[in-house]
């Protein structure tokens, strides 16, 4: 692209507010927020979310392992990064393995894209990252709601890349315009044949095929336990050409996140050290029901998510003590609501105070990740 085709398509987007309003449609993008964990051993087995906030492991039949810490490596402007770092080898994979990362965004916040309609707008992905040695990644982004996809490649150097993507305009297809998951930006790290053996869909968005899905040169993450992956600065958002990373307060992305996933008890130690976690009032005698008033709305009514299990709790009633049996949440919105707490053994009196502390290094998380 030439000069003044550059500065013709930078007005465009200075005209279209780009630059003047908020612009990232994706949250923590510069990976500071990790209320699970920091760090994350064993990778691989499962899917779900472990450190990152936003930040989703996809894993499908792979031996493959990796650790996944939050890093003080990064770019100029920067001070974290999500680090992946291989423990475990998978040189033989079969044709259905894969394993991506991924964000997953509501429909809701997509609209500014205009899918669908004549009037649709590109969709352009930019982040940094580097690892321990070249590799070739592949990046898609996925409807959900139409079954539709688009993906392209992008290199990883030993020393931080700002990668720019630019995935064109889809007059086919609106998301819908709800709290559910609407699109999947992925990162794919390793795939078998049923995923690699076609063509990549890299030009426009088409019906989904599985075999085009990924690139046929794509590395495996998994090919050597020296293989490490770094990303930090993602963002996605709706311009001709890549404008610079969108910096938010801490306190910001914070919020953001706590849409999705709220640490009720991000301090941790002992009784003397911990703080209570959660007010409460004792309901009968094996029973204590704590209100939970959350900070922030979130998407729909979260699940409660132990790291540990409740024997790690204890009510404190009065002056006695009591190890937690059992938990459950009560009556819970996606703005507050109440958690049982049981202890066995009884003993306690209905409409006394309790308290629920936390007694080793765990978390109580409120979740309603998509």
């Amino acid at each position: 692209m030439t000069k003044a085709a550059e500065l013709a398509k930078m007005g465009e987007v200075l005209t279209n507010s780009q630059i003047g309003g908020r612009r990232n449609v994706f949250y923590n993008g510069g990976m500071q927020i990790f209320q699970r964990s920091t760090s994350t051993t064993g990778i691989g087995g499962s899917t779900g979310y472990f450190t990152a906030d936003r930040i989703r492991f996809k894993p499908n039949s792979t031996a493959g392992r990796l650790t996944s810490t939050q890093d003080s490596s990064a770019p100029s402007g920067f001070s974290n990064s999500l680090k992946l770092d291989c423990t475990t080898a998978d040189t033989s994979i079969g044709a259905g393995e894969y394993f991506f990362i991924s964000q997953k965004i509501e429909g809701q916040d997509l609209q500014q894209f205009a899918k669908g309609t004549s009037d649709a707008k590109p969709f352009t992905v930019s982040f940094y990252v580097k690892g321990n040695a070249s590799a070739t990644y592949t990046c898609e982004l996925y409807d959900e709601d139409n079954t539709r996809q688009i993906s392209k490649t992008f290199s990883v150097t030993t020393g931080w890349t700002r990668v720019e993507l630019l995935f064109p305009a889809d007059t086919t297809g609106a998301f819908d315009d709800d709290n559910a998951s609407s699109m999947t930006f992925a990162i794919w790290l390793h795939a078998g044949t049923n995923y690699t053996s076609g063509t990549l869909n890299s030009s426009s968005w088409a019906g989904a095929t599985t075999a085009n899905r990924v690139s046929s040169s794509n590395t495996s993450f998994f090919d050597s336990t020296d293989r490490t992956f770094f990303l930090t600065g993602l963002q996605l958002e709706t311009a001709a050409l890549p404008t610079p990373f969108e910096h938010r307060s801490f306190g910001e992305e914070l919020a953001l996140c706590q849409r999705y996933c709220i640490d009720l008890n991000p301090a941790s130690g002992g009784q003397s050290t911990a703080p209570y976690i959660m007010s409460g009032m004792v309901y009968q005698s094996t029973l204590v029901i704590a209100n939970v008033s959350l900070p922030h709305e979130m998407r729909v009514a979260p699940t409660l998510i132990l790291t540990g299990d409740a024997g790690n709790f204890s009510v404190v009633e009065v002056t006695s003590t009591r190890a937690c049996t059992g938990f459950g949440i009560n009556g819970m919105t996606n703005s507050g609501g109440g958690i049982n707490w049981t202890c066995g053994g009884g003993g306690m009196t209905g409409g006394n105070a309790a308290l629920v502390f936390v007694e080793t290094n765990l978390r109580c998380i409120m979740d309603s990740e998509l």
